[in-house]
């Protein structure tokens, strides 16, 4: 098997926070040795949303990025939709969890869990369904 390893972090960025994050839930699992997969996926909307698991199968064609002692992978083709992006995790009084902020977002979800690129911008979209 033979990863796509990412040698620059212009590609996607885990702030101190976010991998401190995954690392406490992959040590709460007793995941040891698993990744955080990002991606994206149609539907969501404003035409696309963000996913994220913990990943112990990273693919052939995975890109690989290890940040701040976190193995990050993305797949072929939401890395397209994904380049440049930075994932946080915030912990605010109206709660907490991983943020994305994607350079390639045109407009986004009130919640921030969907997005539009420039490419998608003729989709249209019947309201925020964000809970």
């Amino acid at each position: 098997m033979v990863l796509l390893e990412q040698t620059q972090t212009d590609q996607i960025t885990l702030t101190d926070a976010a991998a401190d994050a995954v690392r406490e839930l992959l040590a709460k699992r007793n995941l040891e040795g698993y990744a955080l997969r990002v991606f994206v996926s149609g539907g969501g909307c404003s035409g696309f949303q963000y996913g994220m698991a913990l990943e112990g199968n990273v693919r052939e064609n995975d890109l690989a990025i290890d940040q701040h002692g976190v193995k990050v992978v993305v797949d072929e083709i939401s890395i397209n939709y994904l380049a440049g992006a930075t994932i946080d995790y915030v912990d605010e009084l109206m709660g907490s969890g991983f943020k994305i902020e994607n350079p390639n977002a045109v407009s986004s979800c009130g919640c921030g869990s969907s997005f539009r690129t420039k490419d998608d911008q003729g989709s249209t979209s019947a309201g925020c369904g964000c809970h």
